[in-house]
């Protein structure tokens, strides 16, 4: 078979977060004598969600945020991949560095350095919470306005859809589309179709992080694969989520065969389990993607992300030599 550690990839759905090595979360939990519940299996969407705001105290201390970064730029260019999207929530950090603008600042830094110690082009997706209001957002996306060419290639919109649907962030990616970043909600998770739909008529969605319950409505599969909107695919995820009953379930073939175009991503590593190298492995040995499939998906990962015009170029030569290549 051949190797996808050396399939060029993009990693385009990951908290930034949630990205640290389980090793690495100890020794800061235990440095700063601080317990961070951890969960095998998810209930709930709102016990992930509580979970993962425990991460956030150990980060507090910004050599902890630096350390983090760091390896898990390192992590992901072992694993093949050529360009990153964290998923990034400056607020979070706004009273460590002053402002949500510093803190910002900072972690473009941070980025910076270890895109350039490690070979690997770095964006960041600034995430706003659909639980919030409508105001917060629109100053997130102006944040992220401000901030664009200079680190930020893209707006999010994240958390538990249900109850809390987009439509009502449309000036928040209006925002952001008039700066020239990427409109990158997530959507389809845990509500279905309708959200997806949403996202691409009220958010003028590039890109839908998740998407997967747009297998449930041909017509919507009709429209993904007519306009080139890339899914930002989280096989395990939707697993642990609940979002599929089990591995075998997941539409991520369906999608394919339909025409749609799809990223393959881990989410949240330290929650969920498997890295984005185990990720493919996982679509090759249990959904049964080809070659052919892994390399497409790699491509909408590179081509659909905000890497530069050099890397893109690079990594279609890349994936084509790789699938040429005869298999071991």
């Amino acid at each position: 078979m051949r190797d996808l550690a050396l399939l060029p990839k993009g990693h385009l759905h990951l908290h930034m977060e949630a990205a640290i090595r389980p090793a690495t979360l100890t020794d800061m939990s235990e440095a700063m004598d601080i317990v961070v519940p951890m969960h095998s299996v998810f209930t709930d969407f709102t016990e992930f969600s509580d979970t993962y705001r425990g991460i956030l105290a150990v980060l507090s201390n910004p050599e902890n945020l630096a350390r983090l970064i760091d390896e898990a730029v390192e992590d992901a260019a072992r694993e093949g991949v050529v360009y990153i999207e964290f998923g990034a929530s400056p607020h979070f950090y706004a009273g460590v560095y002053g402002s949500t603008e510093l803190a910002l600042e900072a972690m473009i830094e941070l980025c910076r350095a270890s895109a350039e110690k490690w070979g690997v082009e770095i964006g960041l997706m600034i995430t706003v919470d659909r639980i919030e209001s409508i105001e917060v957002g629109v100053a997130y996306a102006k944040v992220a306005a401000a901030f664009a060419g200079r680190g930020v290639v893209s707006l999010g919109l994240a958390n538990d859809e249900r109850g809390h649907p987009g439509a009502p962030y449309a000036e928040a990616f209006s925002i952001a589309k008039k700066a020239g970043l990427l409109s990158t909600p997530h959507a389809g998770e845990l509500v279905g179709p309708v959200e997806v739909w949403s996202a691409l008529d009220d958010l003028h969605a590039d890109r839908v992080l998740h998407g997967v319950t747009s297998a449930l409505d041909p017509a919507l599969m009709a429209r993904l694969a007519a306009d080139g909107i890339c899914l930002d695919v989280c096989p395990t995820s939707n697993v642990l989520l609940s979002v599929v009953p089990e591995i075998g379930a997941h539409p991520l073939k369906v999608l394919l065969e339909a025409g749609v175009r799809c990223s393959i991503n881990a989410d949240d590593p330290i929650l969920f389990g498997p890295d984005i190298l185990a990720e493919y492995e996982l679509c090759r040995t249990v959904l049964g993607l080809s070659d052919e499939q892994l390399a497409a998906c790699a491509w909408s990962s590179i081509e659909c992300g905000a890497g530069s015009a050099g890397l893109k170029s690079a990594a279609k030569i890349a994936i084509d030599a790789w699938l040429a290549a005869e298999p071991a």
